[in-house]
């Protein structure tokens, strides 16, 4: 994967983190465990990180998954975004 003109390449299959921030809904961590789940089946649940705001508004959650390529990292970027619920993806 080749970011911006710096030439940073990834060498897969590697853990890669993502973080997906979103309203602080059960809804909102049900969407992003099931994509993960599509597109990464057998993630480590466990290990999954939440950190709500200030407030209690809004959670991110840190995901590690197994990346195989940057196709999956599209497909799951994309389909995380199919819920209103989510705000970013990083």
């Amino acid at each position: 994967m080749t970011a911006g003109s710096d030439d940073v390449t990834i060498e897969f299959p590697c853990s890669y983190p993502i973080k997906v921030m979103g309203r602080r809904e059960a809804a909102f961590r049900a969407h992003v465990l099931a994509v993960m789940e599509r597109h990464a089946p057998g993630f480590d649940r466990a290990a999954v990180t939440e950190r709500d705001s200030r407030k209690g508004t809004y959670q991110s959650l840190t995901v590690t998954i197994t990346a195989t390529g940057e196709t999956q990292l599209r497909a799951i970027f994309l389909d995380l975004k199919t819920s209103p619920l989510v705000h970013m993806v990083l």
